[in-house]
């Protein structure tokens, strides 16, 4: 059994865009319960790239950022907003 995701524990940077992304990416994917893995397989990206963006390792394309924003059913853009305090 796999352990139950857990949001991020702190905010990201507002001036670094990768850890802003990292940042929605992984509260929306914990949001909705799922796994790296099931996001993966939701917007068709293998799970060492999600796991790669969930850590800000990766320039994210914009077509990728739409296929993960289409996957957690929310606007592309919500995703490189920084969050607000």
């Amino acid at each position: 059994m796999s352990a139950k995701p857990t949001p991020p524990t702190h905010l990201p940077d507002p001036n670094n865009l990768r850890d802003v992304f990292a940042y929605w990416v992984r509260l929306k994917r914990v949001e909705k319960g799922w796994s790296q893995e099931r996001l993966a397989l939701e917007c068709e990206l293998d799970r060492t790239y999600v796991s790669a963006v969930e850590r800000s390792r990766w320039n994210v394309s914009l077509a990728n950022i739409e296929r993960i924003a289409q996957a957690l059913d929310v606007k592309a853009w919500t995703l490189i907003k920084p969050p607000s305090i």
